[in-house]
């Protein structure tokens, strides 16, 4: 075998070579350690949350429950006489005042039975006349014994039944003239009405049970609403202050629909639901409010002034209770245990636990424990979205809450 031999100045340049490439990649790894290690510090681990400040407000409180709207008065217009329907005075869906023609049955049986009564009146008291001149005479001619006590007696007898006759065509008078009456047909209050359920031309009676229109009181109106037996007492000390003003919401609960007050609260508690029925007034000016609708009933039974509150959704329940994460001044979270007051689904009070301006949590506490590193990123609120929901209320601004359950 042929071996190669080199000469030492190759070995010597070989060797060179050699030191200069192991330098190179000796220099080249340290600087990529330091980049990376300068890259580790750069590199931000703390987790990004959401925060709120705890801040002080007035605080409304409410009781919460569902009714449906009822007119203020309901009546079925019917007739009260039999005959034909020749006439309707209204027009469906028109607001009509108390008196206003509905409708108009045929008055002329009506009219001739009362012409006939006032017929026999007038007969009997022409023979009453005759009746009491003849009691005269023989009230005359009796102590010259020209005339005997029992044609006296029959005569004062005659009198007397002639006296009640008329008595009783009056009676009879008037009862025609009250079923006349009744062939004008008026509505008895002010209010709307409904869909016609009679057209004229057809025969109309008294025992008809359908009626010609229904016709609705709607300014005012009332709401018939359930809240549960345990806010009786709460309610009633209410109540004992004045009026408490019930507000009437959307069945989603973002619309307004009118402000009234407790009219009354029912005598008994049904004992199948453990509720108790409440009624409202509302004067319904724009008809927001229409007989059969469903409504949320907000009844305000006090306000807590200047109170701690924080958004709900800061308020954590754990094995001890609730608590809430304040971040401290180092950026870092600690868990904080609290005792809280009356709250809805957008604001707790808080009662014990916290200080005013102290930052919460509102967003991933999952990923939280005490002492994790945290940074604050604004939130994106819903259109619908309170300023109550995303940070601390203003302070002196009211913050509706409902009261909470025990």
């Amino acid at each position: 075998m042929n071996r190669i031999r080199m000469s030492g100045p190759r070995v010597v340049m070989l060797g060179a070579a050699l030191a200069l490439a192991a330098v190179f990649f000796l220099w080249r790894g340290h600087s990529g350690g330091a980049q990376a290690a300068d890259n580790e510090k750069k590199v931000d681990h703390s987790i990004a949350v959401e925060t709120a400040l705890a801040g002080r407000s007035d605080v409304p409180v409410y009781l919460e429950g569902l009714g449906t709207v009822q007119a203020f008065y309901t009546v079925t217009v019917t007739a009260r006489v039999d005959g034909e329907l020749q006439k309707v005075g209204f027009v469906e869906g028109q607001t009509v005042k108390k008196g206003d023609l509905i409708g108009q049955i045929d008055p002329r049986p009506f009219q001739a039975a009362l012409d006939q009564a006032l017929a026999a009146h007038d007969k009997d008291v022409a023979q009453l006349a005759s009746a009491k001149a003849d009691m005269d005479r023989f009230e005359l001619l009796a102590p010259q014994n020209l005339a005997s006590k029992q044609t006296l007696d029959a005569q004062h007898a005659l009198v007397g039944q002639l006296q009640a006759q008329i008595k009783g065509d009056q009676a009879t008078i008037d009862n025609a003239r009250t079923q006349l009456s009744y062939t004008t047909i008026v509505s008895p209050i002010q209010g709307k009405t409904g869909i016609r359920r009679v057209d004229p031309g057809n025969n109309v009676h008294a025992t008809d049970t359908g009626g010609i229109v229904v016709v609705t009181q709607v300014q005012p109106i009332s709401t018939i609403f359930t809240l549960p037996e345990e806010a009786l007492p709460t309610l009633n000390r209410s109540l004992e202050g004045g009026n408490v003003r019930v507000t009437a919401m959307s069945r989603d609960g973002k619309t307004e629909l009118d402000q009234g007050v407790i009219a009354l609260v029912d005598n008994e508690i049904d004992q199948s639901t453990g509720t108790i029925r409440v009624k409202a007034t509302f004067p319904n000016p724009h008809d927001a409010l229409w007989p059969g609708e469903f409504i949320n009933a907000r009844v305000l039974v006090r306000t807590d002034k200047s109170v701690l509150t924080v958004p709900s959704n800061a308020i954590q329940r754990g094995p001890n209770g609730m608590f809430t994460y304040v971040v401290k001044a180092d950026s870092t979270v600690e868990a904080r245990p609290l005792k809280v007051g009356d709250e809805s689904g957008t604001v707790t009070v808080i009662t014990d636990g916290l200080k005013e301006g102290e930052q919460v949590v509102l967003s991933n506490q999952y990923r939280l424990s005490p002492g994790a590193r945290v940074h604050s990123i604004a939130a994106e609120p819903s259109p619908t979205e309170s300023a109550a929901t995303r940070g601390a209320p203003p302070p002196g601004a009211p913050v509706p809450v409902k009261k909470a359950s025990s």
